[in-house]
């Protein structure tokens, strides 16, 4: 899910560099607080005088007519924030602001959860002008030169979607545009802030008075998900949900395959598919299941399967003969809802999965305990240290599972395990005995149904949050 701190999740360098900026930012707001227009000055020159490689159309001074065309700069990060609140605010933008001339920008910025794949996938969105990749991102920030020097218009606004809040603050500030946040538990960085978009009142509890003037509740982005009608219905159907990354991946391949086998060993009628990720492919997948080059396989007695394809059609076929269908369709709401039952790992698709109403079994194996590296904070930076940070995601994933705290998101939102969690050293006879007594039992899996759609609220906050967007454009005009 969205990093609440990016710092953990950087090298030496690049956490020295955003500390440096950082505590620059404090200086330069606070005294722009003051309203001192002499420091402000400063501040714009200092901006544009990094920012020598690229050519701005105007400074944030200078006074525009109302039709001027204007930017939206949308800062995010990782897949999960691409997929989930990308997506559908930029269709919400595009509905509402049909006859503008607004050009939709993404900016990715560097993200412990990224495969490299999500410029890619943040391209083929409808309603994106361009992309920066993350790779990039550092000379934007430092210095405001992009990749493909990019110009930008005199009124714009800068939406965080994902990532660092300081860094959605400090570019606003070098482009002279309006900036929107959305904070799902916290809104820090709400002083430099224009407005924020709260997912729910918690968030806004924790605000000093003066703040809650900027917010408005606008729902769960998560909960955005495209009511599709579903095929194969007749058809028992469960749905592997093994991740996108490799952390996750290297596990999730062989142990849900074995588990499909347990399964299929009783109800052979049964289907199985394993969505495939826009960030990953196939052929990538089947690299998972091959325990020559994934020694998890055996780790997690896990089975081993090889990829078959026929025309545009893949599958992995294990030794037993079962074949799981590898469906690369995105968004996967489609596939998802086809599904009577889905085995998970945690993640985004919980809350997809959670918002359409599809009972869920999630699963957290243990049994390669420094798999995950991608904590925040102080965490994160000790578990990637070079040779010794294997002991230390060990131990910082030992700790963190001793706390017993939910992991699935609907779980998180109704304050109690809606859907089951198995987390520990997962046998697949053992899961596969747990979703087929679910199978075996329609009405549970209805009360499960309903209970998810009531944990996950109603959708409404890309449209929400659209609106504020449009607000702000106006208010650029005064």
């Amino acid at each position: 899910m969205p990093s609440e701190n990016l710092l953990g999740c950087l090298d030496g360098a690049d956490y020295a560099r955003t500390f440096y900026l950082r505590c620059y930012c404090d200086k330069m707001c606070a005294r722009l607080e003051t309203g001192t227009t002499a420091y402000a000055s400063k501040v714009v020159a200092a901006g544009k005088g990094v920012a020598a490689g690229d050519r701005f159309e105007t400074t944030f001074s200078t006074v525009v007519g109302a039709d001027s065309p204007t930017d939206v700069l949308i800062l995010t990060n990782g897949p999960g924030e691409v997929m989930t609140w990308v997506r559908p605010v930029v269709q919400a933008l595009r509905r509402q602001l049909p006859a503008r001339a607004v050009r939709v920008s993404v900016v990715l910025s560097p993200c412990p959860h990224a495969t490299g794949m999500e410029a890619a996938v943040a391209r083929q969105l409808p309603g994106v002008d361009r992309v920066q990749p993350a790779e990039a991102f550092w000379r934007f920030l430092l210095w405001g030169q992009t990749a493909e020097r990019w110009t930008w218009r005199s009124r714009g606004v800068v939406l965080f979607l994902g990532g660092d809040r300081f860094f959605a603050v400090w570019i606003a500030r070098r482009l002279g545009y309006r900036t929107i946040i959305y904070a799902e538990w916290d809104a820090q960085w709400w002083r430099w802030v224009d407005r924020i978009a709260a997912m729910r009142g918690q968030t806004v509890a924790k605000l000093p008075a003066r703040a809650r003037l900027k917010v408005r509740i606008v729902g769960d982005l998560m909960a955005e998900v495209e009511r599709v009608p579903i095929d194969n219905i007749d058809v028992q159907t469960i749905g592997l949900l093994v991740g996108s990354k490799s952390a996750k991946l290297t596990q999730g391949v062989p142990l849900c395959l074995a588990i499909a086998e347990q399964i299929r060993a009783r109800r052979p009628q049964v289907r199985f598919i394993i969505p495939v990720a826009p960030t990953q492919t196939p052929e990538a997948i089947a690299h998972y299941a091959d325990p020559q080059r994934n020694p998890a396989v055996a780790l997690v007695g896990g089975s081993p399967a090889q990829l078959e394809m026929t025309g545009d059609r893949a599958r992995l076929r294990t030794p037993s003969g079962l074949a799981v269908e590898l469906r690369s369709e995105f968004p996967p709401h489609g596939l998802y809802a086809s599904c009577h039952l889905c085995l998970t790992t945690v993640g985004a698709n919980t809350a997809e999965l959670g918002a359409l109403g599809v009972p869920m079994v999630v699963l957290l194996p243990t049994q390669q305990l420094d798999a995950m590296r991608a904590w925040d904070g102080l965490p994160g930076l000790l578990a990637n240290l070079p040779g010794i940070g294997k002991l230390f995601a060990v131990t910082i994933n030992w700790l963190i599972l001793r706390r017993k705290r939910l992991y699935a998101w609907p779980n998180i939102w109704a304050g109690r395990e809606i859907v089951p969690e198995l987390c520990g050293r997962l046998r697949a006879e053992e899961v596969a005995a747990l979703a087929l007594a679910l199978l075996e039992h329609p009405k549970q899996l209805e009360a499960m149904r309903t209970e998810l759609r009531a944990a996950s609220g109603q959708p409404g906050a890309a449209d929400a949050i659209a609106s504020l967007v449009v607000e702000e454009l106006d208010r650029t005009r005064e």
